[in-house]
């Protein structure tokens, strides 16, 4: 039996939520240079240096497969989408592989969010010998996304609500390693001036 070596690390991109702040459509939708917002996000993440990329969908899950057609990314449902975004967490986290070390966890709807951004989370969380935390900022502020490691999985089952990791970060006892990646941190389409705003163009 070999002895494993790399710091194993996923991407899990959350893509279930039911954009209701945009009044009817879905923001994943969204194009942005002629490309569905959630794709856009996906290719980066193929592209990060992850292990492999897990998406969560809910809302509008047949939507979401067919805007991914062609991509070599792995999927969950959460059928409890509309509880809030601790379903998606719960859910993503539950279909990772033993070997998983790790998870980036990127939202779907940061569209400024570069192939780059990621790799350098994950190097820091490989560097940290994926036993830190590792998060996104701006300015110092704390934005996303976030790589949790292993030892974290298990609370993040216990997460119910419209809730993220935050808390259970802050109640960690382990290391906070912050990476400053520049506004990508904190910018998320949730409204249809903030989506326009990032360039992007609604549709049905």
């Amino acid at each position: 039996m070999t002895q494993k070596t790399a710091i194993d690390v996923r991407a899990v991109v959350l893509a279930a939520g039911r954009s209701s702040r945009m009044g009817g459509p879905n923001k994943l939708m969204a194009q942005f240079s002629g490309q569905p917002l959630i794709r856009r996000t996906v290719e980066r993440a193929l592209s990060c240096g992850a292990s492999g990329v897990l998406v969560v969908t809910g809302h509008q899950a047949e939507r979401i497969h067919a805007a991914l057609g062609g991509l070599a990314v792995a999927f969950a449902h959460n059928a409890d989408f509309a509880s809030g975004l601790a379903g998606s967490l719960r859910t993503g986290i539950a279909a990772l592989p033993e070997s998983a070390d790790g998870a980036l966890i990127a939202l779907g709807d940061m569209p400024t969010i570069s192939a780059a951004d990621l790799e350098r989370l994950i190097s820091a969380f490989r560097l940290a010998g994926g036993q830190s935390i590792v998060r996104a900022t701006h300015q110092g502020n704390r934005g996303n996304p976030l790589v949790l490691p292993r030892a974290l999985f298990a609370a993040i089952g216990t997460l119910e609500g419209d809730t993220g990791a935050r808390q259970l970060v802050a109640a960690a006892a382990m290391p906070v390693v912050d990476v400053e990646i520049g506004e990508g941190a904190s910018i998320d389409v949730d409204t249809p001036d903030a989506l326009a705003t990032a360039g992007g163009v609604l549709q049905d």
